[in-house]
């Protein structure tokens, strides 16, 4: 789809107007997220997004808005996985809970301007070399097989461990022992301190760039449209802080979350392997945008149901092994008062 630079600017201006209005309504006074703030407000940026697609379909092409739409459900997929390491940075820097909400807001905007970069760095490889889709797609592959083998292992991040830009941070600047409100930087005894806020917020920002290593290789097999792509990415994200406050207490019982996110890269490496020898004359089938969005919805909705059930079914085993262990201790406590009731 070609769009002009008049299109590119719009968009950009009106994303910046959807995330002011974002940060106005609900994230400028620091408060902790109710379930219903939370809920209302990822029901919104979801609703928006449906909106673009439909936009892109009515001022467009089907086949964009079919791109968008896929592109969209891999992002809010994948970005699933961030929450894991989101929960795990808000622990290790006991960020208080009427924080969390700014943090996460400049954290994904960080997140946002550093995948946009990656994307225009991905679409000019991308349109300079067609071999590069072998690379992605064998990269995706290589990716997929790891999160089944770490899976299986039940290999879990229980701490979140500092990246090297961080810990470069933390050593260049100093910073208070503290929080002080939402302030980034104070002035103490005539020194400028950094505060535990913007290191934090950084931990965000940068660990994201991890994930965009997988995902964005992933929207590349799905379009080759840097518009598509960068839209994609950016409602997906912007709607992650939300779904952070929604969800969090559920990410423990997505246990199946690992195999549905590995089918799906692995799919998407498949197809753009396909894609990658079609475009260099082999005839090979090309898997398309339909048969993409239901590959990818059929494994989520599958993931999720097989999550909750197993969640449910592990809770009532250890329920019953726990009232199982009190009617032992029980009979055993009976037996020793008879014993202690005997004549000697």
């Amino acid at each position: 789809m070609d769009v002009s630079m008049a299109v590119w600017v719009l968009t950009i201006l009106g994303l910046c107007a959807l995330i002011a209005v974002d940060f106005f309504i609900g994230g400028r006074k620091p408060h902790e997220v109710s379930l219903k703030e939370a809920g209302t407000w990822t029901v919104v940026w979801i609703l928006l997004a449906v909106a673009f697609g439909v936009g892109l379909f009515v001022f467009g092409n089907a086949q964009a808005s079919g791109e968008f739409f896929a592109g969209y459900v891999t992002e809010k997929s994948l970005s699933v996985d961030n929450l894991f390491v989101f929960v795990l940075i808000m622990t290790k820097f006991a960020v208080p809970s009427i924080y969390q909400q700014r943090v996460l807001m400049v954290g994904v905007l960080i997140a946002l301007v550093l995948r946009a970069i990656f994307i225009a760095m991905g679409a000019a490889i991308v349109s300079t070399f067609s071999w590069v889709f072998f690379i992605f797609g064998a990269f995706l592959i290589w990716t997929a097989w790891k999160l089944i083998k770490e899976a299986r292992a039940g290999e879990e991040d229980e701490e979140y461990e500092e990246n090297r830009f961080l810990k470069l941070v933390e050593r260049r600047f100093p910073s208070t022992e503290d929080y002080r409100g939402t302030k980034l930087v104070v002035v103490e005894n005539g020194k400028r301190l950094i505060t535990p806020m913007l290191i934090v917020m950084l931990a965000i920002g940068s660990t994201d760039v991890l994930f965009a290593l997988d995902s964005i290789p992933a929207i590349f097999g799905l379009t080759q449209d840097p518009y598509i792509v960068f839209t994609a990415n950016a409602f997906a994200l912007m709607g992650l802080r939300q779904l952070y406050f929604l969800i969090g207490g559920l990410l423990k019982k997505l246990v199946h979350l690992a195999y549905g996110l590995s089918i799906i890269l692995g799919f998407i490496g498949v197809k753009l392997v396909l894609h990658a020898l079609h475009e260099t004359g082999v005839h090979v089938p090309v898997i398309s945008i339909p048969v993409s969005l239901a590959v990818i919805g059929g494994v989520l909705v599958v993931t999720t149901a097989t999550s909750l059930w197993a969640s449910k079914k592990q809770s009532e085993a250890e329920a019953e092994k726990s009232d199982g262990d009190n009617g032992d201790n029980g009979d055993n406590g009976g037996q020793d008062r008879q014993h202690e009731s005997l004549p000697s």
